[in-house]
């Protein structure tokens, strides 16, 4: 029987403090440095994974080499020093209590990276939901390249309407061994983790093949996963393993811990989960010009609104899509086409607030974005493939995923 999703040999932090410990995803907060300056003062000396990541807002301005080297050092430091304990062979059951007061649910394991790949042409067991931007896999492929340690910030979606793989374990989550349970700093809200193992482990496995066979009588094909955030951190993980993997053995292969990837699997049908537009906001733009010609190429009518911000003036624009997907598609090729002629520049924002503000800014504009129905997600990868790039959030940013277990990659 083929098991995409397995238990793990998971490490996570023992005798440090887990507030300084566990920071958010390093794609967040990519226009605001303040942000990290607050999150560095929060850290201070203490053993953290911000020495383990690169946060891509300083990407522009930093030495990308001697950067990677600090990560690795930091990893072999913590390793050594017994900062990390490591809980053999287990899922970790997770309770993510956002900041509205939610609680998301999520189990950690590995998935086979075999069995994933991020290209639109591919129908693989796990696929992406949207499009890989090329140029940001370098950086994250050389710090894997040579790390002992990964620390994903990775979230995959099951869908599972009649709830028979992680809320099983909500059930019982009073009698699970408690790993940790701590508030997330900047505001993060709180997360509980809790050991699986034995018959509990179990059926997560039988209850995921389970629905693996459910789903290609769903018409969603062989499809079990599709990557909810931290896309370009498993494409990057797909790549070093493609490379790694030519100098294997078949049989060792098999095993190697570089061909499995640590992740959250999330129900799409959780109450909590909510997906959230990523805006565009541009920079160096010739504001009226932009509007101008989006309006006059985009398919006209009216079934998806875009509204756009500039420095006291704001508007709305229509287009005419079969599904947001489609949208997407539309608003994107029209964004990289104009950036590519005129050189300015784009980037992608999480929140509305944070959208408008820097949308205020000489010569800057925001588009800000609907959101997508959950329900569209697994059928509109089926059927069309991937939605664009940076077409939508697993909730705000705050929600996002936090840096806080770790697998060795390395035997």
């Amino acid at each position: 029987m083929k098991y995409l999703f397995i238990p793990a040999d998971i490490l996570i932090p023992a005798g440090i403090s887990m507030e300084a410990w566990s920071v958010i995803a390093c794609d967040q907060f990519s226009s605001e440095r303040e942000y990290w300056e607050r999150v560095g003062d929060n850290v201070g000396r203490a053993p953290s994974t911000l020495r383990m990541i690169l946060p891509e807002a300083y990407l522009e301005d930093v030495d990308e080499e001697k950067e990677i080297r600090k990560i690795r050092a930091a990893m072999e430091e913590y390793i050594n020093r017994g900062y990390l304990s490591e809980i053999k062979n287990s899922f970790i059951y997770v309770e993510r209590t956002q900041p509205d007061g939610r609680m998301r649910k999520g189990i950690v394991g590995t998935i086979d990276i075999e069995e994933y790949d991020f290209k639109d042409t591919s129908r693989p067991a796990i696929r992406a939901s949207e499009g890989t931007v090329l140029d940001r896999l370098p950086t994250r492929i050389k710090v894997r390249r040579g790390a002992p340690l990964e620390l994903p910030h990775i979230i995959t979606f099951i869908d599972d309407s009649e709830r028979t793989v992680i809320e099983p374990l909500a059930d019982k989550a009073e009698s699970l061994p408690l790993l940790y349970d701590f508030d997330l700093m900047e505001g993060g809200g709180r997360i509980k983790g809790k050991r699986v193992t034995g018959s509990d482990a179990e059926g997560v496995l039988g209850a995921i093949n389970a629905l693996y066979t459910k789903q290609t009588e769903r018409g969603t094909g062989d499809m079990l996963m599709v990557i909810g955030d931290g896309n370009h951190s498993l494409a990057a993980a797909k790549v070093y393993w493609d490379e790694f993997k030519q100098t294997l053995s078949e049989k060792e292969r098999e095993h190697h811990p570089a061909r499995r990837a640590l992740v959250e699997v999330n129900n799409v049908y959780d109450d909590a989960v909510s997906f959230e537009a990523i805006h565009r906001v541009m920079f160096d733009v010739d504001v009226k010009q932009f509007i101008k010609e989006f309006e006059e190429t985009r398919p006209q009518g009216s079934d998806y609104t875009i509204r756009w911000v500039s420095r006291g003036e704001s508007g709305s624009i229509g287009i005419r899509a079969d599904c947001i997907g489609d949208m997407l598609t539309i608003m994107q090729t029209f964004v990289d086409d104009y950036v590519e002629r005129t050189g300015c520049l784009v980037d992608y924002i999480h929140g509305d607030d944070s959208a408008v503000k820097l949308a205020e800014k000489d010569r800057c504009l925001g588009l800000l974005l609907p959101a997508m129905d959950k329900s569209e997600l697994f059928m509109t990868v089926a059927k069309k493939g991937v939605f664009p790039r940076k077409s939508f959030s697993v909730g705000h940013a705050r929600d996002k995923r936090y840096y806080l277990e770790c697998r060795r990659i390395k035997p």
